[in-house]
Order: C-alpha cells, then sequence, then structure tokens
C-alpha cells in the first residue's frame, strides 16, 4: 500500500471510532441522571465508599478528623447561560470514549497488525483485552481514589473562614475528568513498555538504569493529578510504581523470546 492508501485506511478506523464514540455518548447524553446524580457527583457525597473507607483507616490509627465527615463544605455552581449544556455534552463524549475504548483499541489493532509477522500477531493475540482491562483498572483507580482524594483536599481547603467554597460545574468536571483519564492512560504503561522493547527502543537493563529518574517522574506525575498532600501523592505513586516494575519483568520476557527465536533460526 502507499502513503496515501495507509492515510485513506486510518481514515476510516477513526471514522469509525469516531461514530462508536459519539454512539455511545449519545446513551450517555439520555441517561443524564445517572451520569451526573450517581457518578460524576458521586465523590461530593459523605458516603462514597472511598470516604468511608478512609474513614474506618483514620479512625483505626486515631485521626478520625481526616476523613470522617458529614458533608464536604462546598456547592457546585454554573455561572454561564450554556454551562449546564455543555458540560452535559463534554461529559456525554468523555463517558462514550470510556465506554468504547476496547473498540477504539480494536481499530487501532486492526490498522496495525497488518505490518506484523505472523508470530508477531500470535504473541500478541491478547493485547486488545489487555489494554482495556488495564485502562478500566485505572479509570476505577481515577474514579475512587485519585477522584475522592483531589476532592476532599481541594473542596475543605481555606486560606481565611471569610472565603466560602462555591465552585465552577466546569472546574469540578475538569478535575473528575482529568483524575479518571489521567489514570486509565497511565495504567496502559505495561503496553506501551512491551511494544517499546519489541522495536527495540527499550530494554531491561535501561529500565532498570533509570529506575530512580523513574520515581521522580512518577512521583511528578502524581503531584499534578493529586492534591499537593504527601498522603495521595504517595497512595497514587505505589501502583503506578509496581506498573514499573511489572513493565520492567514484561520487557525481560520480550527480550527472552527474541533471542530464543534469533537462537532458532542461527540453528537453521
Amino acid at each position: 500500500m502507499s502513503f496515501l492508501d495507509h492515510l485513506e485506511e486510518l481514515r476510516w478506523h477513526l471514522i469509525r471510532s469516531t461514530i462508536a464514540v459519539t454512539v455511545l455518548g449519545g446513551i450517555a447524553f439520555l441517561a443524564k441522571d445517572f451520569i451526573f446524580d450517581v457518578l460524576l457527583f458521586g465523590p461530593k457525597k459523605a458516603d462514597f465508599p472511598t470516604y468511608k473507607l478512609l474513614c474506618r483507616a483514620a479512625q483505626s490509627l486515631g485521626f478520625e478528623d481526616s476523613f470522617c465527615f458529614t458533608e464536604l463544605p462546598f456547592r457546585i455552581q454554573s455561572r454561564t447561560m450554556a454551562g449546564q449544556f455543555s458540560a452535559h455534552i463534554w461529559t456525554s463524549i468523555t463517558a462514550g470514549f470510556v465506554v468504547a475504548f476496547p473498540y477504539v483499541i480494536w481499530e487501532f489493532w486492526r490498522f496495525v497488525s497488518p505490518g506484523l509477522h505472523d508470530n508477531e500477531r500470535s504473541t500478541s493475540r491478547g493485547f486488545i483485552i489487555i489494554a482495556s482491562l488495564l485502562f478500566f483498572t485505572g479509570v476505577l483507580f481515577g474514579y475512587y481514589v485519585v477522584t475522592p482524594l483531589s476532592i476532599n483536599f481541594l473542596g475543605s481547603y481555606q486560606v481565611s473562614e471569610q472565603v466560602f467554597n462555591d465552585f465552577d460545574l466546569s472546574s469540578y468536571i475538569s478535575l473528575v475528568r482529568a483524575s479518571v483519564l489521567a489514570s486509565g492512560l497511565i495504567f496502559e504503561l505495561p503496553i506501551i513498555i512491551y511494544f517499546l522493547t519489541k522495536i527495540g527502543v527499550v530494554t531491561p537493563q535501561m529500565l532498570r538504569k533509570y529506575r530512580k529518574f523513574a520515581l521522580v517522574i512518577v512521583l511528578i506525575i502524581s503531584a499534578i493529578i493529586t492534591p499537593p498532600d504527601i498522603a495521595s501523592q504517595i497512595i497514587v505513586a505505589i501502583p503506578v510504581l509496581i506498573l514499573y516494575e511489572v513493565s520492567i519483568f514484561i520487557s525481560k520476557g520480550v527480550i527472552r523470546r527474541q533471542n530464543k527465536k534469533a537462537k532458532k533460526q542461527h540453528v537453521k
């Protein structure tokens, strides 16, 4: 295929992915009450499962004032005429993308797989399932861990009792969306390392050598997507560091298989 043929093929994969996101986003648009009252505003309520769990943990450690509360001291408001409608549209699109992620990955795989060898396609057969599981795990982590930690800290933080927290709807939704999507994409790290190892960009030795730098980068990312308190950053950093160590193991396995294949070809 020529370069233009590849672009045409890519265009149709993108069109089909966009249609899937749009259709599922339309369904999310109709399910407004569930999307907003249950999902989006769930972390704003004191009975959210994460707060209950953290409250029990804080009570056992003697810090029951940290996460035990009956109401978060802030309100959400919309200060523009189209604010609520715009929030409804963009939240529906985000929900459509999250739900359609396996199909989007499948379309990406259909575009990439013809360029792979038969053995590479067979060894990467579980790519869609694994990538989807990692993404949804990251989304759940972002929703149940990163989002409530951020909302609890930023929603109750005050520089003075004379200043009240009345947050704009778009600001609240942006925080939830960023926390969920960023966590979902970060959890794709093992998949990224797998393919980078396949094409020879990274090696297990390189990943081990730069582990200290990776730790700093992980802490920076944790500081970006979480409130500026040490406990929240550590809670977020731990699973990302575990993913990094898992990525080293995956990279080592890829190199091992490549070495075995090279030996077999040399023997032949």
